[in-house]
């Protein structure tokens, strides 16, 4: 198994309003083979930045890399569009690191 992290850095007080938006829509993800889930943890611990790990867990990478080249990993990560008139909103985000890492051992209850 796999699990491939999204480490996404916020302004202060952020990283709670965008997280429910990681995982609600999840439907199209799950109809990609290999896909278990999706989990989301905080850490607002520093003090000019919070961060969101975006965990998604995979059985394989060929599932994940299908659905990063799909029109749903597009869809997911599209930006709305300014209403007219309307100057675009400054992200929210800081900046991200993808790490993909492959679970060698794990302990459950």
């Amino acid at each position: 198994m796999f699990v491939v992290t999204n480490r996404i850095k916020t302004k202060k007080g952020f990283a709670k309003m965008l997280a429910p938006g990681f995982t609600k829509g999840g439907d199209s993800l799950k109809e990609f083979k290999g896909f278990v889930k999706t989990e989301v943890a905080i850490a607002t611990d520093f003090e000019d930045h919070d961060e969101m790990s975006v965990n998604m867990y995979w059985e394989s990478l060929d599932g994940f890399h299908e659905w990063k080249n799909s029109d749903a990993f597009k869809q997911a990560h599209k930006r709305p569009e300014p209403k007219e008139g309307e100057a675009p909103k400054e992200s929210p985000m800081l900046g991200n690191t993808l790490v993909i890492a492959e679970i060698v051992t794990s302990t459950e209850k």
